[in-house]
């Protein structure tokens, strides 16, 4: 896979990836908020193996001094240190570990190259005591060392009867001050936590991605099932019917910024319908999809009024005969229609309505509900009645759904070909194949599949709903001209 592709996966999934995300810092947060507060202060010995007014001399003390100062290390991590640190006066009560292991193990010792320097770092568990422990230490080095070297212990004398010792010892640099906190480390900790709930939330997408089974992709659609995606369908509230009132077309409705980019769908379908065969277009399309409430109807309405509206006549029958819904969507008069027209009681043109709003667009209602509608769908009375009236205008059928019942197969051995429309993230892979699989089983025919309710950020195929409606603003005192979109052809006739 392309970048792009985890990318996508990623965005189809962010709400879990972010979720894993701020758990991770939450644990992180937790962690930090459960452990011991560690407090950090450092104090800083001098070696010293005497002061000399001799050059010569100098350097060989401070190449004698650099020479011992490596082996103080070793010397300051000892347990003699840590026993003479207890002893100190200032030692009681200070809430320091009583054992020389532990008070030992909260040193740490730095001599940093081609220095005389010792660094003591000492670790508590507030700054106080992390600063007390660090003086006391380099006082107990300093002790240690004159001891071994047999010069007397710098803690017993006065700073100027230090300066006058000869023979190596150590000298107090700089006294431990502030101390500050080293664990936990909330910034690092929290940062690891991010970055974790990421790797965890990355995990989490490309698992749900090998087992979500939901269909979001053209290109996977058309590699899978070799069929091409002919429409995209954006999710507007204009593309669903309140309950008691007529369905507003897309296609016709007002514009906004939530209908345009549907509204530009259709007639994007419209078009690769006209283009799909240029010699011989089909004229007789059925529409309907694998299961219920993918939105067929509602994409079978809107494509006759493109159609319509593009210049070519069209006429859109309600071949649901279980549930049929457009006559209502619509709100034509829902009496006598098809099932009335193939048992012979009425004529085809006695109960075609022409649409109010749409010149050219003609609709038959479904009429009666019949206790055998596959045998009326497939029966050769309606095969002569979709002949004749494609003669005049091109027909769109709104057929069943594949999967529950067989009508919409039937019907397909009678048009020039159907189109199967699919719920974008809701329609699974198996139910496509297997509503494919029908039409293909009575040697029906598939233009192509429309993906419906399309979110707007799912395919660059949409400009969105200000694309056609933008404003010029010169200065003030100008009139305000609009930019209006310009009228579209006609679609050639078949």
């Amino acid at each position: 896979m392309e970048f792009k592709d985890y990318v996508r996966i990623v965005l189809s999934h962010w709400v879990g990836v972010v979720l894993l995300a701020v758990v991770g810092v939450l644990a992180a947060a937790g962690y930090n908020a459960t452990q011991p507060k560690v407090y950090q202060a450092s104090a800083t010995g001098l070696v010293s193996v005497g002061n000399s007014k001799n050059a010569s001399t100098s350097s060989i003390n401070d190449s004698l001094a650099r020479n011992l100062v490596t082996s103080y290390v070793s010397i300051a991590k000892s347990s003699n240190v840590a026993d003479r640190v207890s002893r100190f006066p200032d030692f009681a009560g200070s809430g320091l570990p009583d054992s020389s292991g532990a008070l030992a193990g909260d040193i740490s010792v730095d001599q940093p190259v081609d220095t005389v320097l010792l660094t003591i770092n000492a670790r508590a568990s507030s700054p106080e005591r992390a600063v007390l422990l660090a003086d006391l230490w380099v006082k107990a080095l300093a002790d240690e060392v004159g001891d071994i070297a047999g010069t007397p212990e710098p803690s017993t004398l006065s700073s100027e009867e230090v300066k006058q010792i000869k023979g190596p010892h150590i000298v107090t640099l700089s006294q431990a001050t502030g101390g500050s906190l080293v664990l936990p480390r909330t910034n690092l900790n929290l940062l690891i936590g991010l970055l974790l709930g990421l790797i965890l939330g990355f995990g989490y997408a490309m698992i749900r991605h090998q087992f979500d089974r939901r269909l979001r992709s053209s290109e996977e659609v058309e590699k899978r099932f070799g069929h091409p995606v002919i429409g995209m369908i954006a999710s507007s509230s204009q593309m669903r019917a309140e309950d008691g009132r007529a369905l507003t077309l897309a296609v016709a409705g007002p514009a906004g910024a939530s209908s345009a980019s549907t509204a530009e769908g259709f007639r994007k379908l419209r078009t690769n319908l006209a283009y799909m065969d240029v010699d011989d277009p089909p004229r007789v399309i059925v529409v309907t999809s694998p299961k219920q409430s993918d939105g067929k109807s509602t994409v079978a309405a809107n494509l006759a009024a493109a159609i319509a509206i593009g210049g070519q006549p069209v006429t859109l029958i309600d071949g649901d005969l279980r549930r049929p819904t457009v006559a209502d969507s619509l709100a034509m008069v829902d009496g006598a229609g098809l099932t009335d027209v193939l048992v012979g009681r009425v004529k085809a043109a006695e109960v075609i309505q022409d649409h109010p709003d749409i010149p050219g667009l003609q609709v038959m209602a479904s009429g009666a509900i019949p206790p055998n509608p596959s045998e009326l769908l497939g029966s050769k009375t309606m095969q002569s009645l979709i002949r004749e009236l494609s003669k005049d205008a091109m027909v769109i059928i709104d057929a069943p759904p594949l999967l529950p019942v067989t009508d919409a197969a039937v019907l397909t051995r009678s048009a020039d070909g159907a189109i199967v429309v699919v719920s974008y993230g809701g329609t699974l892979d198996t139910e496509l194949s297997a509503a494919l699989g029908n039409i293909s089983a009575v040697h029906g025919r598939t233009l192509g599949i429309v993906f419906n309710r399309m979110r707007r950020t799912a395919t660059s195929g949409f400009y969105g709903g200000d694309y056609y409606r933008y404003e010029y603003k010169p200065d003030a005192g100008r009139r305000k001209n609009k930019a209006r979109r310009p009228k579209e052809q006609p679609a050639t006739k078949a």
